[in-house]
């Protein structure tokens, strides 16, 4: 008995010393956030989830080439307060939405606004956006 108790204590600090790493939070290094991309988009999926909020459209070009864009918000219980809910997009809502790029030029990015199909605006948790609200609070 004593010689399973050891075997699953080693199990479970194994397991969480390999997992620490997930914890880690990944820099904003990826985005430019000097720029600001705003484009129409037909949405595909919406994640609803930790750590962050996942916003995938199809944007169709001038020329017929679709691109799917991945972009990315803050964890749900951040964006609640902004009006964000789980219900926010549904497969097939277009949308006016304007992220922050990744500098790398791949579809990726972080949301600014999104403009629902109502007319109702959403904010975003990018660096823009929270220096803007700071800003606006009067917190520098």
């Amino acid at each position: 008995m004593k010689a399973r108790f050891s075997l699953i204590l080693s199990l479970a600090i194994a397991l969480l010393v390999g997992s620490a790493p997930l914890l880690a939070h990944h820099g904003n290094a990826a985005y430019d956030s000097t720029k600001s991309v705003t484009m129409k988009g037909t949405v595909t999926e919406w994640w609803w989830a930790n750590p962050h909020c996942l916003l995938m459209y199809d944007v169709k070009a001038d020329n017929g080439d679709v691109a799917h864009w991945i972009t990315e918000t803050q964890a749900p219980i951040n964006m609640i307060p902004a009006g964000w809910s789980k219900d926010s997009f549904k497969p097939g809502d277009v949308v006016t939405i304007t992220v922050e790029p990744a500098k790398s030029g791949k579809p990726i990015g972080r949301i600014e606004t999104v403009v629902l199909p109502n007319g109702k605006t959403l904010i975003g948790q990018s660096q823009k956006t929270l220096q803007q609200k700071d800003a606006s609070e009067g917190h520098n």
